[in-house]
């Protein structure tokens, strides 16, 4: 997959080499500050229940605390994400994943990266440089992001199936484009947010072409939404 280098408004849009557009959305500051919170909480919880346990085995508890304390600050993000679809439980709680620049898993290298450089992000204090960054890309990405190539996403839940108007299907009169066919359907799935007026006079525009008179435009329409939407 190749990205572009700019994003569609606020969003990330890359090309696979089926030529086809992907549209991520990256997560800005707060949604991933809160992810991190959570995450943060979690991992003090962990640490706390250990220590309460280890502190009972004296020197060498405190010890294996130590070694634990290292293990879990700096692999527990590492491991959750990839080896959960760039998901930590505070990310999967905020809906958000970690991916490559063109989409695809994040793996160890780019992970392993982004988090071991999350000490420049938190230079010089309480994470400064990474919020600036944040807030100054246009793909809300902190440092460590730039360096390994990442982008933290929103997970888009799995594509329903249209919602059109009840109406028996209807075959075009003849083959529509693919831009043509996206009108209709978009056309039928979004009337009931649009006015009368508008949605008569949408109707008539997309009728137009079809020779349909204007009088029978919208239920002439939904039935060629329908028969392109096939059997349900």
């Amino acid at each position: 997959m190749s990205a572009t280098a700019r994003p569609l408004d606020t969003r990330f849009r890359v090309e696979t080499p089926e030529g086809i557009d992907l549209l991520l959305r990256p997560a800005g500051l707060v949604p991933r500050a809160l992810a991190f919170a959570i995450d943060l909480a979690i991992r003090g919880l962990v640490l706390l229940l250990l220590f309460i346990v280890l502190g009972a085995l004296g020197q060498f508890g405190m010890g294996l605390g130590a070694i634990l304390l290292f293990l879990i600050n700096w692999w527990y993000m590492v491991l959750f994400e990839v080896l959960n679809q760039g998901r930590t439980p505070g990310k999967q709680w905020m809906g958000l994943r970690v991916v490559h620049d063109d989409g695809t898993p994040v793996g160890w290298a780019a992970s392993l990266t982004r988090n071991l450089l999350r000490f420049v992000d938190l230079l010089p204090f309480a994470y400064t440089l990474g919020i600036l960054s944040c807030l100054i890309h246009p793909a809300f990405k902190r440092l460590g992001d730039l360096a390994a190539g990442t982008l933290v996403v929103y997970r888009d839940a799995p594509p329903s199936r249209p919602q059109l108007p009840e109406a028996e299907p209807l075959r075009a009169p003849f083959p529509l484009s693919q831009s043509e066919q996206r009108a209709l359907l978009g056309f039928a799935e979004r009337q009931g947010q649009l006015s009368e007026p508008r949605r008569a006079e949408l109707a008539a525009i997309l009728a137009e072409p079809l020779d349909i008179p204007a009088e029978q435009a919208e239920r002439q329409l939904n039935r060629i939404a329908r028969g392109l939407l096939g059997p349900t």
